[in-house]
């Protein structure tokens, strides 16, 4: 049986069929964007919106500060995020969204829906927490922030012909609830997906990483190690095995090619023989087709464990593979533009190439739909996401602006694509052929 941690069951997996469908990209590239106004639309009249759109965060300010401490107080793991979306979807409902509940077969993902324009604008949702440590990544301002972007577009959703969708996306950390999301059609019709997430640097276009995670399991033969050792045959050995072929292999890595390890069973007692051993690993790339090169490299070094040591093994997934965020460039510029606006001062574009911000499921989104994923800075000292210090500093005053600003700066961002005739038609015809090659339509596209 495919066991998982964190209660990941075979229905959180994609399915094999798709699995790899997810991380072909689709579009080279946005022509057009000349700067003309769509619909007539005039400079002061986007500024009218820009302004409606701020007093609006302003307006909701207590509720979405309130939201992002509710969130952090009650950390709930991959999967298990029960509170958390209600929280959020609750919110919204309170304030006109139509909202679903229990999506695509996840009964923590959420969407909701306001507006009835033909661009379909997604922003995301991220509210699970790391084990032990609680929200040292910050996603409780990342649900507040969407959640008050949100609001702020409904209030100019009709002038700017958009619809709003709000997606709850449970395990980003571990389970790739995007990516299943994804595959489930929740996504379908979006012409734009956005979220921000914390972090000690302001930067407009982050760079992540590839990643695959997954556990390997050695099955050898119990025997008592003084009295009939060689009637046994030792799983950790071969895991043992395993972790020498790969650091030797290290020096053969690709630029950017990264493996990360702990072994997670290694028997249980010295005076027996290991008869199973486990260890879980991270690999990681700068990019999806160096990571399947990694990956093939990798699994030869656990196979020689196997066969140095006569044991059996096999791999089982913890989650979906994660692709490396890509950025549409217009969209980055315009929320470059909109967190200047706010005050805040973005990194430049080489300190951005010098800074990976890890790995994320949203990755996989920003290959399918255009997208950004930028990190807006909050006061944390010398803490950084996934340390102990960083979850106390996401519950403090700097976070608590970060989820305004944040909220503000993804709003005036679908203000300024929204008004753009070129840069609205070319996302416009990019979800319409993404919904033409799945074989659904306008009308169909949207959350299972």
């Amino acid at each position: 049986m495919r066991i998982r941690p964190s209660g990941i069951t075979e229905s959180h997996l994609p399915q094999e069929s798709h699995r790899r469908s997810v991380w072909v990209p689709p579009f080279g590239g946005y022509p057009g964007g000349d700067g003309a106004r769509w619909d007539g639309m005039t400079p002061d009249r986007e500024r009218s919106l820009r302004d409606i759109c701020a007093e609006t965060v302003a307006r909701h300010a207590e509720e979405l500060i309130g939201l992002s401490h509710r969130i952090h107080a009650r950390p709930e793991p991959a999967f298990a995020e029960h509170q958390s979306m209600a929280a959020v979807a609750d919110l919204v409902a309170e304030h006109g969204f139509v909202v679903e509940r229990g999506v695509a077969g996840l009964d923590t993902a959420m969407v909701g829906t306001a507006g009835e324009g033909e661009l379909v604008v997604g922003v995301c949702a991220e509210y699970d927490a790391l084990p032990e440590i609680g929200h040292a990544c910050g996603h409780n301002i990342i649900a507040a922030a969407s959640v008050g972007a949100a609001l702020a577009l409904r209030a100019v959703a009709d002038e700017l012909g958009v619809t709003v969708r709000l997606i709850g996306t449970p395990a980003e950390e571990v389970g790739g609830g995007k990516v299943l999301l994804l595959e489930r059609g929740v996504f379908d019709g979006v012409a734009m997906a956005m979220m921000v997430h914390p972090s000690p640097y302001e930067m407009c276009e982050p760079r992540s990483k590839a990643i695959a995670d997954f556990e390997v399991r050695y099955r050898g033969r119990a025997s008592h190690a003084a009295a009939a050792p060689e009637l046994g045959v030792n799983a950790a050995d071969a895991v043992t095995v395993a972790q020498v072929a790969i650091g030797l292999a290290r020096q053969h890595f690709e630029p950017g090619q990264q493996v990360h390890g702990i072994v997670t069973h290694g028997g249980a007692a010295p005076n027996i023989v290991p008869a199973h051993t486990s260890a879980m690993f991270n690999l990681r790339a700068a990019e999806i087709d160096s990571l399947r090169r990694l990956e093939h490299r990798i699994r030869c070094c656990l196979e020689a464990g196997a066969v140095a040591t006569g044991a059996d093994w096999e791999t089982v997934a913890i989650s979906p593979d994660y692709a490396e965020l890509r950025a549409e460039p217009r969209l980055v510029a315009a929320y470059r533009a909109a967190i200047v606006e706010l005050g805040r001062v973005p990194a430049g574009r080489d300190e951005e190439a010098s800074r990976v911000v890890g790995s994320t499921d949203m990755g996989n989104v920003t290959q399918l739909i255009p997208g950004i994923h930028p990190t807006i800075s909050i006061d944390c000292g010398d803490a950084v996401p996934h340390q102990p210090e960083f979850a106390a500093a996401c519950d403090t005053d700097s976070a608590d602006r970060a989820v305004l600003d944040g909220a503000t700066a993804m709003a005036w961002t679908v203000v300024s694509a929204a008004t753009n005739e070129g840069l609205r038609a070319d996302l416009l015809a990019g979800a319409a052929r993404r919904l033409a090659t799945s074989g659904k339509s306008a009308a169909t596209g949207g959350a299972a």
